[in-house]
């Protein structure tokens, strides 16, 4: 199983886009194996939109990958979607990681934008199929309930075939979708056990449809902080993320030393998790750069020891 460590950026904590850069080139330089921008249209709170930064960090890097973790799939068009992927995949040469969900029902993006959430998983599974066979065909005619194209095309296509596509959430509905078109999954906030039970599920969903998932693409993502719960950084996200998911901010954060990430990383890879995105959680510039350091220096340094006792 190879164990990759990645970092995900929520809310945008840099005094400026320099300050930004300046972290983004150095996790190319130090073998961060990914960067993801979590998805949110409407906050109060700064948030880089994820499309607009994967396009910029495919002209900003050379080696690192990057994902949207998760893209909400029930507010954007498909085909404007697929041709997004498939030119940022072919700019980058082959490194994007895309990745998708429902959203949160809690999230104002629905409210705020006047989309209902009614059927959005119907909605959701019509755009994977176009989407998908965009990726590889010449043309595309789909007829359905939320979706109707008459030959459509993408071009250049994507250079990754097929593209990498991952699936976020944990209900039936969507164990269902990732076993029918997901070539990974990426956990919400699912504990280690509960997530080694999805993983099993979607192997038998994957199998129903024909398919297979590589045994090394189920991740899971969690905030980390080099601390403690009492810091101002952490309570702030703590709070907004029990307001917004409605479960405990243990769930979400590990807030500690290395060995307390490490720990959580090693009880997800107990259960069949190999994939991670770590998001540090600082306020301006000197924070985020000093707990970066930490997590290349205390944690990503040290994964291959966790892979050797698996």
């Amino acid at each position: 199983m190879a164990i990759g460590v990645g970092l995900g950026m929520a809310t945008f904590t840099f005094s400026s886009a320099a300050g930004y850069w300046r972290w983004v080139q150095r996790c190319d330089e130090a073998g961060v194996d990914s960067l993801w921008q979590t998805d949110r249209l409407v906050s109060k709170e700064p948030f880089l939109e994820c499309m607009t930064v994967m396009a910029g960090i495919a002209g900003a890097t050379k080696k690192v990958k990057f994902g949207m973790n998760v893209a909400s799939l029930g507010l954007r068009d498909p085909l404007l979607t697929a041709k997004q992927c498939a030119t940022i995949d072919f700019l980058s040469g082959g490194r994007l990681l895309p990745a998708f969900g429902l959203g949160s029902n809690r999230s104002r993006d629905w409210v705020a934008s006047g989309t209902t959430t009614k059927a959005r998983g119907r909605r959701m599974n019509e755009a994977l199929e176009v989407m998908t066979r965009l990726w590889v065909d010449d043309e595309v005619s789909f007829e359905g309930n939320h979706f109707n194209y008459e030959r459509a095309s993408v071009a250049p296509r994507p250079v990754q075939v097929p593209l990498p596509l991952w699936i976020g959430g944990s209900s039936d509905a969507a164990i269902e979708r990732s076993g029918r078109f997901g070539t990974g999954w990426q956990a919400a906030f699912d504990s280690p056990e509960e997530a080694g039970v999805v993983v099993q599920k979607i192997n038998v969903a994957a199998k129903d449809h024909g398919r297979s998932i590589d045994h090394d693409h189920f991740g899971a993502a969690f905030g980390v902080r080099f601390g403690n719960w009492d810091e101002e950084p952490v309570r702030k996200m703590a709070a907004d993320f029990e307001k917004r998911t409605g479960k405990e901010a243990a769930r979400g954060f590990v807030v500690g030393g290395g060995d307390e990430i490490l720990s959580r990383i090693q009880d997800y890879v107990d259960h069949g998790i190999s994939k991670f995105i770590l998001r540090p959680i600082g306020a301006g510039d000197a924070e985020m750069e000093d707990q970066t350091e930490q997590l290349i220096e205390k944690v990503i340094s040290k994964v291959p020891e966790l892979k050797e006792k698996t």
